[in-house]
């Protein structure tokens, strides 16, 4: 399997402050890249645990008496961990977003570069996929995923659009999409904005927004004082959710004061938000977009 270099590698690793005999998760093992940074640092007595919901990637797994790869969604991590008789870990590393082999695919139908059939899929044994969405969804959920989770400012217009185009034929690839939302696609930005209707189409197939909060509440139960999560994010909503909840340990509203009237927080952020080298987008261009945030549990 084609998977590019792991995007921030050396800055997120760093940013886990690994110890030798420490236990340690990669929540999105994809080609491996991360996990292979992490075990280097490790001594005999370390272990890590790596989550990844795609089939594909199973055929990466590091055989190493240390590693562990859990064929699962990382809104399960507490559940999984308990099950290999894990209570408490070290660090934390998750690269959200879609991995460079399920852009290179064509199948997958993630990327805009070729025509393939509406699934978009991330585990490809859910039922849901991009043609349900583009098909079965009534206009008004199309819309609210089109304003919420692409951010595109004619939103209505384009769920009426495909509403309208569906009721005389389904729409059933990627190119049809194409052509049903041209109109919406000028020349000069139609890259752009096709990748926000990707965008949206596909966080709603795989509940990306729902299985970022439930993995992040998690990694506060999980993680041990001391112990440092470390995410990579690629757009403004994650980027968003991560900022927050490692900022106070919510994802809306205010945390509660303590006695003395300090606010009480599960986290301390560590260093600044950290973004790639030119030299790392001209070797990787998916790195353009990524932002690394840390955190240390208090």
């Amino acid at each position: 399997m084609e998977y590019h270099n792991p995007v921030l590698l050396e800055a997120s690793v760093e940013g886990l402050n690994i110890k030798p005999a420490g236990v340690y998760v990669d929540v999105t093992f994809g080609g491996g890249g991360h996990s292979k940074a992490i075990l280097k640092q490790l001594d005999e007595n370390g272990k890590l645990v790596a989550f990844d919901q795609d089939q594909d990637a199973l055929a990466n797994a590091l055989v190493d008496e240390r590693f562990q790869l859990i064929n699962e969604n990382f809104r399960n991590i507490k559940r999984f961990l308990r099950f290999y008789g894990i209570k408490e870990v070290d660090g934390i590393l998750a690269d959200l977003g879609v991995s460079s082999h399920q852009f290179d695919v064509a199948e997958r139908g993630f990327s805009t570069r070729f025509d393939a059939g509406l699934d978009m899929r991330m585990n490809q044994n859910e039922i849901l996929n991009a043609f349900t969405v583009v098909n079965e969804y009534a206009e008004a959920d199309l819309k609210l995923l089109f304003s919420e989770f692409g951010e595109l400012t004619n939103a209505a217009a384009m769920a009426s659009t495909i509403v309208q185009a569906r009721s005389e034929e389904p729409i059933k690839n990627t190119e049809q999409l194409k052509q049903v939302l041209s109109r919406y696609l000028p020349a000069h930005k139609s890259h752009k904005i096709l990748a926000q209707i990707y965008q949206a189409i596909r966080i709603e197939v795989n509940q990306e927004m729902e299985v970022l909060k439930e993995f992040l509440e998690q990694s506060l139960d999980v993680l041990k004082p001391g112990g440092r999560l470390s995410v990579i994010s690629y757009h403004s909503l994650e980027d968003r959710l991560v900022k927050r909840f490692m900022k106070n340990g919510l994802f809306e509203g205010e945390p509660e004061k303590d006695f003395f009237g300090n606010f009480s927080v599960p986290f301390k952020t560590v260093g600044k938000l950290i973004v790639p080298t030119a030299a790392e987008i001209k070797m990787n261009n998916r790195a353009r977009s990524a932002k690394l945030r840390i955190a240390e549990k208090k």
